[in-house]
């Protein structure tokens, strides 16, 4: 329980009336009881407030929060920065026990720093470190000499792979998979996809021939505030270690291929797809399905929107979508032109009658 006071304050912001009111959670204007605070935060929600029950809520700077008979009001000047904070507050976690659970198995030369607790069915390896305050959820594994750093929050079915260095406060979502194998095979002779790639098109007289894997000799590292979504999958490096940044998030379904470096503060949306040996700037957003080629970079700060797929080094600070990715606004050109296509076809069956005659 939190009161009207405790909240604005963590916040940081302006709030007026009953300010000793208690909270217990959060919830939608017209969903909202008695003991919820209500997150209505733009004019659009007014109506809802009307309908819930609510006795406080959080609002949009300005409104008039008497007139919706609430008892308290906070008031956001960046909604979703409010969102964020207040969240953070009312989260009830996943209520995993705390301590290790007598189904994990720890081997005895693994570092448990002060109050990790280690969930059912767990594997710790052998030389594995976890820093203090960290909480391992059921059915993870933590591989040989992996180091995670403090207050790390795994859900169930995460697996750090062999020597993988994690940084503090790291977050990972159910399924999420640190130091698989790179992708990286090669063909005793020049291969078909090698000479299509030279060539664009052509195949040669390559033979075909079976794929020789390429070990992954490196691991994966990854610094402070990282956090990954459900079924990520980060692939280890072939020599040097494929690197994530500090503060960058990654969606579901993202996979990060080895070699691959991701500066700091990237967001990586859900289901894009990078491949190896690709550096990645800082402060990048990569939008839902972008897919990025091997073997080039993307500068500081690009964006790039969903579905782009990116065939060629990008400098810092573009925008970029569609296939391949271009300027976004080359991109809506392209496809104001493509739109206009039909009616220049049609002009130009007309032209050719007109002439003809």
């Amino acid at each position: 329980m939190f009161t009207i006071r405790q909240i604005a304050e963590s916040l940081g912001a302006e709030a007026q009336g009953d300010l000793d009111l208690q909270i217990a959670g959060a919830a939608e204007p017209q969903d909202a009881e008695a003991g919820q605070i209500a997150m209505a935060m733009a004019p659009k929600y007014a109506e809802g407030l009307k309908a819930g029950s609510a006795q406080a809520a959080v609002l949009w700077e300005g409104a008039d929060w008497k007139s919706f008979g609430l008892k308290a009001a906070i008031f956001a000047p960046r909604p979703r920065m409010t969102m964020s904070g207040v969240t953070a507050m009312l989260d009830r976690g996943q209520g995993f026990p705390s301590g290790i659970h007598p189904s994990a198995v720890v081997d005895p030369s693994a570092e448990l720093g002060e109050g990790v607790s280690v969930g059912p069915l767990t594997v710790v390896a052998a030389g594995a470190k976890i820093g203090a305050g960290s909480v391992i959820g059921p059915h993870c594994y933590i591989g040989a000499d992996a180091v995670i750093g403090r207050e790390a929050q795994l859900r169930e079915m995460v697996s750090i792979g062999a020597r993988a260095t994690i940084g503090d406060r790291f977050r990972a979502q159910p399924g999420a998979r640190v130091g698989g194998d790179g992708f990286s095979y090669v063909t005793p002779e020049v291969s078909g996809a090698e000479n299509a790639r030279k060539t664009l098109g052509d195949q040669g007289e390559a033979k075909a021939q079976s794929w020789v894997r390429i070990h992954s000799l490196g691991a994966v590292t990854i610094g402070d505030d990282v956090e990954l979504g459900s079924n990520c999958t980060i692939d280890n490096g072939t020599i040097r270690d494929t690197v994530i940044g500090h503060g960058s998030k990654l969606d579901n379904l993202v996979h990060v291929g080895h070699n691959t470096r991701v500066g700091n503060d990237c967001l990586l949306c859900g289901q894009t797809g990078v491949s190896g040996s690709v550096d990645i700037g800082n402060n990048v957003v990569l939008g839902g399905q972008t897919g990025v080629v091997d073997n080039i970079f993307i500068g500081d700060g690009v964006i790039a929107g969903g579905g782009t797929k990116i065939l060629s080094n990008v400098p810092a600070g573009r925008v970029v979508m569609g296939y391949p990715g271009v300027k976004m606004e080359t991109h809506t050109e392209m496809y104001k032109a493509q739109r206009r296509l039909p009616r220049l076809m049609r002009d130009i069956e007309l032209l050719k009658k007109a002439v003809f005659k």
